[in-house]
């Protein structure tokens, strides 16, 4: 294994080089949707998301101090995650863009618990109420008190290597929907 020094100065490390390490992490895809306090939708693809708790049932995301998103997450306290189906690819890339109608192209509505959610490119979608904000560095990490899932039919949308993909073949096949392996 070839050890590259990636120090900027004694203790910290690169930005590139985390961005390469992460590279190689492939993780599910989401868009992070909120209304703002005047009732304008806001959204931004993201993948970091974390289960942190089953009881409460809670999860967490980050996302960037300068993102409108985190803004109107802050405004009204609620948010939804909407996992991605690979169907959903474009619309991924639009919401990781700097476009600012990304809701005009996109089928959504206003869900029961006053949050936008991707209607025909979500795999499954969780709505949050903010159960805490931690800023860390350029990001603040928020915590979602989940109120309701709905998952649908279909396949996930991966990324990973810089790139969108689909689950590998034989992944999704072993699956059985609505189960777990004993134990859990």
């Amino acid at each position: 294994m070839q050890t590259i020094r990636t120090d900027t100065h004694a203790g910290q490390v690169a930005p590139r080089a985390v961005k390469d390490f992460m590279t190689g992490y492939f993780t599910g895809v989401t868009v992070v949707t909120a209304f703002s306090g005047s009732g304008r939708p806001h959204g931004l693809t993201c993948n970091s998301l974390v289960s942190v708790t089953l009881d409460p049932p809670t999860l967490l995301v980050c996302l960037d101090q300068g993102a409108g998103t985190l803004a109107a997450v802050r405004e009204t306290g609620a948010f939804a995650v909407n996992l991605m189906s690979e169907r959903g690819r474009a619309t991924a890339e639009r919401f990781a863009s700097a476009a600012p109608d990304r809701f005009d192209s996109v089928a959504w509505e206003r869900s029961a618990h006053g949050v936008p959610v991707l209607v025909d490119d979500a795999l499954s979608v969780a709505q949050c109420a903010v159960a805490d904000l931690h800023r860390v560095g350029d990001h603040t990490v928020v915590f979602g008190r989940i109120l309701d899932v709905e998952n649908r039919p279909g396949n996930p949308l991966l990324y990973g290597m810089r790139t969108f993909s689909g689950a590998p073949e034989g992944v999704l096949e072993a699956a059985v929907p609505g189960t777990l392996p004993a134990g859990r």
